[in-house]
């Protein structure tokens, strides 16, 4: 696995055509699998589940199609973003596994800060309880999404879920930095990877 950092804010268009270009060379065996680790200017992406209604200011940051699956999601500054680039078809090819994969893989790096990152039916991604916060009208208690997974395979309203909201690690209390959280998301990839086997 060979791991990028990719300083300052990352082009969105640029860097989208350079990761297909590393995924082709993934896929015909030129190239190692590959997480690059980034930040984006402040844009939305819209995966084939996006609904033009999800997108509450359509004019405040540029909207760029994806082609992952899922909906709205906003990427910006302060942001960690990683583009995980593996080779299915030699892990099994098991989308859900990859998924829940990826959200173990979130869960123990937040851990790593004493952060409790949850799984919750029907929304994928992965979640935090608020209890600093008011519950929800309905009395359910409030959680934050703190990682959204999207995933592309070959061959706003965040993700289009109300009623709860985004949050992250400045924003639960703690003073991560960038390379606090790499170092933990490095640390637990292969970890959530062996579910999916070699």
């Amino acid at each position: 696995m060979e791991w990028t950092h990719i300083p300052g804010l990352a082009p969105y268009t640029e860097t989208l055509r350079a990761m297909e270009e590393r995924v082709a060379a993934i896929s015909a065996g030129t190239a190692p699998e590959a997480v690059w680790l980034l930040e984006h200017p402040p844009l939305y992406t819209a995966g084939t589940s996006a609904r033009a209604e999800d997108l509450t200011d359509p004019a405040r940051f540029p909207v760029h199609l994806a082609g992952r699956g899922g909906q709205y999601t906003y990427h910006g500054p302060g942001q960690r973003v990683a583009y995980v680039m593996l080779d299915l078809n030699k892990r099994g090819r098991d989308v859900r596994r990859f998924v829940c994969a990826l959200e173990d893989w979130v869960i123990g790096a937040l851990a790593e800060f004493s952060v409790t990152g949850e799984r919750r039916a029907g929304r994928v991604g992965v979640w935090v309880a608020r209890p600093d916060k008011p519950p929800l009208p309905d009395g359910t208690p409030r959680e934050d999404k703190i990682a959204a997974i999207g995933i592309k395979l070959r061959g706003i309203v965040p993700c289009g879920i109300r009623g709860h909201g985004v949050t992250s690690l400045v924003d639960l209390g703690l003073p991560v930095t960038m390379d606090d959280l790499d170092l933990a998301l490095r640390r637990g990839l292969d970890v959530a990877l062996e579910q999916l086997g070699t």
